[in-house]
């Protein structure tokens, strides 16, 4: 065996960090291999004492034993910087790297003795809490719907299948990252930028700066691309952008994602009919609250028939003016929805989303939400600059409990960058858990977006939907923030997949409230609190264009159910296909050669395949949880309470509808959001 490096950070603990926090500055990029290596080594060993074991087969002695904690250490880190902070010796290594993780998960999982001992405990097993049948549970099932009931010849098939969709689902990741990363808009001539605010021009100034360019400089990257597509005067250029945007990995050679999508689809099919399922679809709702395809079906059905005509008012008003605008024989294309809309927008409620940005300060939009957590839940944040980050954009936090207790720490990452993917999430660098001594291990829990960035003219000055989605993720956060489980992997957001988005649109349902807003909205400058009259604006506003956005999430909620439910192999033209599935709820033109599934890192690559009408089915969960808090104070600290400690503390330790009816006293129903979105009066 190899001699291990003495200064592998992984290798040595404790790393006495703050709440041994990772040491990010210390890593090599050497250090993840080696460390990745030894910890595949150590778990072999520590299944081999398991099954080795002679004694009769116990909860104790076969679940409880931890098997994979440096490996857990180091993918975590690992896996969370390649999406975060990112280079190309990084994605070379996740390239060698995960099919090896793949094998080694596979070859555990199809462990025949050490099933075999599972399978004894969950047979003979007694006297256990339900925290500890439910992990009994998740584990023997994980075991089964990985392959350990297949044949052997059936279990190298189902390897191999498993380890070529790792590396396909890396290489679309991959591949839309540096399609994005490639494209810049630079301009020269001021008159182009006509109707931009003064906000987009300064962040392009910038960005051209910072590549050592003359004028202004655009990008794909949301804070770029979304206030050019809202606000440019020049039709050409918005076209450019739009197609840019939605052609990436479309071109042949070694970024085109076509195939890529065909391949991943069918590895899908294969492994789950392997399994004995007719379709991915069928495999992954087994484990979900909606349970089957005919209950994700009715849902979306629902959601149509009350929201269609809406969205079909709604694109139609939007038509009408700008052909006002533009002359009769003007034809709105998708590089003009977002121009028109918010002219639309501004007339119909004298409201420009640009007009709060300057109450938005990304310091005081922190305060805000962290208040928020505050006067709900009791609890505190506390910036630490002497926990190690892994960027210099990354704030790390302590959370203290209302008794002054430690929580969490709370790392937020905030701006684009180059080494970043696009969009937003929460993850974790550590679950929390209990152990066998009963010490609570508290979690450190991150969030990840793509705001606005300063200038040199600016502070970091947030849109609405900005916040928003600072409020969503950091839902996410306190899922884990607040999780009290024994075990880590029910603690957290460790859930059904579509209950974990619950806690995160939960929160989103402040962003418009006067009582949260004027905690924290000030002008920048002048220190102005938000005026009343443009809450009263926002709120009057905040269902423009509900109708059209349901049917765009619905959209993608079809095109995701039409690829997982197919049982015979996937081979049509992939621009065919979407166009015929997209049909149902196409509201405008579909420009030729834009494809959505060549990017659609959430079905693809994510954990959303046969699970993206989760949104959806959450949106119906937060809207008729947030309608009790409606009914009582939308700070009530009672309500708040028995949200923390029958949702967010609880993980996945009971069947999600069991924890949200204990929470609410009965099951959730869609009416709460219908009347939200103003179709239900």
């Amino acid at each position: 065996m190899a001699r291990l490096s003495k200064d592998n950070i992984f290798l040595n603990t404790p790393w006495g960090t703050p709440h041994e926090t990772v040491p990010f500055q210390k890593i090599r990029i050497e250090d993840y291999e080696e460390a990745v290596m030894e910890g595949m080594r150590q778990e072999d060993d520590a299944i081999q004492r398991i099954i080795d074991n002679p004694a009769e087969p116990t909860f104790e002695n076969t679940l409880l034993p931890r098997t994979d904690e440096l490996l857990s250490r180091v993918t975590t880190v690992f896996y969370n910087q390649l999406s975060a902070h990112t280079s190309d010796e990084m994605d070379s290594l996740s390239d060698k790297l995960s099919p090896l993780l793949t094998e080694h998960s596979t070859r555990i999982l199809m462990n025949p003795r050490l099933f075999e001992r599972v399978k004894y405990v969950r047979q003979n097993a007694k006297g256990l809490s339900a925290e500890e049948t439910m992990l009994l549970e998740k584990t023997y099932e994980g075991f089964e719907r990985n392959g350990a009931n297949l044949s052997d010849e059936d279990k190298k098939t189902f390897s191999a299948l498993n380890v070529e969709l790792a590396q396909l689902t890396l290489r679309f990741n991959q591949n839309n990252l540096k399609e994005i990363n490639a494209y810049n808009l630079h301009i020269t001539e001021k008159e182009k930028l006509n109707g931009l605010p003064e906000s987009a021009m300064q962040a392009a100034a910038q960005a051209a700066r910072e590549k050592d360019l003359e004028g202004w400089l655009f990008t794909l990257h949301a804070p770029s691309y979304t206030p050019f597509m809202t606000y440019a005067d020049n039709r050409e250029l918005r076209r450019q952008m739009y197609m840019a945007r939605n052609t990436i990995c479309t071109q042949p050679g070694e970024r085109d994602n076509y195939p890529i999508v065909k391949q991943i689809v069918n590895l899908r099919r294969q492994i789950a009919q392997l399994l004995g399922y007719k379709t991915y679809a069928e495999y992954v709702l087994h484990r979900r609250m909606a349970q089957n395809t005919e209950n994700v079906n009715n849902l979306v059905e629902k959601l149509l028939e009350a929201y269609e005509p809406k969205a079909r008012q709604e694109v139609a008003e939007v038509e009408a003016l700008a052909r006002r605008l533009e002359g009769d024989d003007f034809q709105v294309q998708p590089w003009d929805f977002s121009y028109y809309s918010h002219k639309l927008k501004c007339e119909q409620y004298d409201f420009d989303a640009e007009q709060l940005r300057p109450y938005f300060q990304l310091d005081k939009v922190k305060e805000g939400i962290f208040g928020l957590a505050g006067r709900l839940y009791g609890i505190t944040f506390q910036r630490n600059e002497q926990i190690p980050v892994y960027h210099p954009d990354v704030e790390a936090y302590e959370v203290f409990d209302g008794d002054g207790s430690f929580l969490a720490v709370l790392y937020a990452d905030f701006f684009p960058r180059s080494s970043k993917q696009s969009g937003a999430w929460m993850t974790s660098y550590q679950e929390q858990y209990i152990d066998e001594q009963g010490c609570d291990h508290r979690p450190h829990v991150s969030i990840t977006m793509n705001l606005t960035k300063p200038t040199d003219e600016r502070p970091s000055l947030l849109t609405l939907s900005e916040v928003e989605t600072f409020l969503h993720e950091f839902g996410h956060a306190l899922h884990g923030i607040f999780s009290k489980v024994h075990f880590e992997a029910l603690s957290g957001t460790n859930v059904y997949w579509d209950f974990v988005e619950l806690p995160s649109q939960f929160m989103e349902n402040y962003v418009t409230e006067p009582e949260f807003l004027t905690t924290f909205a000030r002008h920048y400058q002048t220190g102005e609190v938000l005026p009343t009259e443009l809450i009263e604006k926002v709120r009057r506003s905040r269902n423009f264009l509900c109708g059209y956005a349901c049917l765009r999430q619905l959209s993608f909620c079809l095109l995701d159910m039409a690829y997982y439910t197919t049982e015979n192999p996937f081979d049509e033209d992939i621009l065919t296909f979407e166009h015929k599935i997209g049909k149902r709820t196409q509201l405008l033109p579909v420009p030729e050669k834009t494809c959505m599934s060549v990017q659609f890192s959430h079905i693809m690559s994510g954990g959303y395949s046969a699970g993206y009408y989760s949104y959806k089915w959450a949106e119906v969960l937060d809207a008729d949880a947030f309608s009790l808090f409606q009914e009582r104070g939308i700070f009530d600290r009672e309500t708040a309470g028995r949200f923390r400690n029958d949702v967010l503390s609880r993980g996945g330790t009971e069947p999600p509808m069991a924890l949200y009816r204990r929470f609410r006293g009965k099951e959730p129903s869609i009416d709460a959001l219908l009347k939200r979105n103003e179709i239900l009066k």
